[in-house]
């Protein structure tokens, strides 16, 4: 009898799981649709992981990062402001120099060369004609390779 009861349970709970997947819908995964302009649009959000800790341990940055309320895109100039949803990129520099990068992929963010020792990226989210939105900073350390470090 025991044995029935746990398939039942193991049923119900199944069931419950795949009720909460078939819930989600299109727009939870993708967001609005860029074919409806948005009232009133939620400000937009950056949000930056820190640098996958299995790739720095071979001198390798990969980061990952996510927007809210913007999607990224190689689209640019004050005529894209108009456009809703919210659109725009990222602008990266690695360790305060006087120079940046643009994202429009919307990808993981690499960085490679870089040498041993303490490192930082900053994303900045950027709109159409390049005004920050948002921020953040990243900071990390590269190891020594395991075969060129000092033995004691």
């Amino acid at each position: 009898m025991n044995v029935a009861f746990d398939v039942m349970a193991v049923l119900a709970a199944s069931t419950l799981f795949a009720s909460a997947a078939i819930a989600q819908n299109a727009r939870d995964v993708r967001g609005p649709s860029p074919l409806v302009a948005i009232e009133n649009q939620a400000p937009a959000r950056l949000i930056v992981d820190p640098p996958l800790a299995e790739q720095l341990a071979h001198g390798l940055v990969f980061i990952q990062y996510a927007t809210e309320n913007l999607r990224v895109v190689p689209v640019f100039g004050k005529g894209a402001l108009d456009v809703s949803p919210r659109i725009g990129h990222l602008h990266i520099t690695v360790d305060d120099a006087p120079w940046h990068f643009v994202d429009a992929s919307g990808e993981t963010v690499i960085v490679v060369g870089l040498p041993p020792g303490p490192h930082k990226v900053l994303f900045e989210l950027a709109d159409p004609t390049h005004r920050v939105i948002d921020s953040k900073t990243v900071s990390f350390e590269i190891p020594v390779p395991a075969s060129t470090a000092p033995r004691k």
